[in-house]
């Protein structure tokens, strides 16, 4: 049990220190992740406004973040409990792997929401749902 809970606070450790990194040359340079799938095609994907979106939420500014990506906005209150669950399983030696058997038909049904979420984002009618410039 040792041994896990080291390797979750190492984890959690990069994670932070790589978000404040990254918050540090946002900040200073304005440095931000471009999407390179948008910055091609000129369409807008699934992901595009993320970043933004979570330093939105973290600003408590949760109109801004859903302006940015509402499906992510709206996933989180989700997937959030969810790997918290996993992880309390994980550390207490109840599962193996953090996200171990997460179900097909969870990630299929989760590809669909985003195609379609990518489709109608980029067409006007929906202008609502495109990411803030």
């Amino acid at each position: 049990m040792k041994k896990r809970i080291c390797r979750v606070l190492i984890l959690l450790f990069l994670a932070i220190l790589s978000f404040f990194a990254f918050l540090y040359l946002h900040t200073k340079y304005g440095f931000y992740i471009p999407c390179i799938f948008h910055e091609v095609t000129g369409i807008y994907c699934p992901g595009c406004g993320i970043t933004r979106c979570i330093l939105a939420i973290l600003k408590f500014d949760f109109a801004l973040a859903f302006r940015y990506n509402s499906l992510v906005f709206a996933l989180l209150p989700i997937f959030i409990p969810y790997f918290l669950y996993k992880l309390y399983l994980y550390i207490g030696n109840k599962e193996d792997q953090i996200l171990h058997k997460i179900p097909r038909f969870f990630w299929y049904g989760l590809i669909i929401i985003a195609f379609l979420f990518m489709i109608l984002r980029n067409i006007p009618m929906f202008s609502i749902l495109a990411p803030l410039e």
